[in-house]
């Protein structure tokens, strides 16, 4: 009996051992920006407009993240799930649009689907100099 005891003993410390040496879970990937246009806001001094294609591989979930900017979001393919703090989230697809302001916190966003991407073109009329995405809690 006290063999099959030690035995056990031995492969919960084995197994334990092992599970804290295997390899995390992969991250869910991250959207892919490509910026297409960039002009100042002619208007608004200080000001700029930045164009963005965005692509969400499938499976993609974005980090909370916040733009200091208006940022105006329209699919072009597949299905993305967007919420901003304090809001109501949902599910667009494509010719559907979001919007999120200044002091928004966009706390969902990732594509609906594990299997297909998802397409975006995104105008921000934003601070000049700031960086389009900026780390929010």
């Amino acid at each position: 009996m006290s063999y099959l005891r030690n035995l056990a003993a031995a492969l919960v410390l084995a197994c334990g051992a092992w599970l804290a040496h295997a390899a995390p879970p992969p991250a869910a990937p991250q959207p892919i920006v490509h910026p297409v246009m960039q002009k100042d806001a002619a208007d608004a001094p200080g000001k700029e407009l930045l164009m963005l294609a965005v692509e969400y591989p499938p499976g993609t979930v974005e980090t909370i993240h916040r733009h200091d900017a208006q940022a105006l979001v329209y699919v072009i393919e597949g299905t993305v799930i967007m919420q901003v703090r304090g809001g109501k989230q949902v599910t667009l697809t494509p010719g559907q649009t979001f919007y999120e302001g200044p002091n928004d916190v966009h706390t969902v966003g990732r594509n609906a689907s594990k299997t297909k991407p998802a397409k975006l073109v995104v105008v921000l009329l934003k601070k000049k100099g700031v960086d389009a995405v900026l780390p929010a809690k």
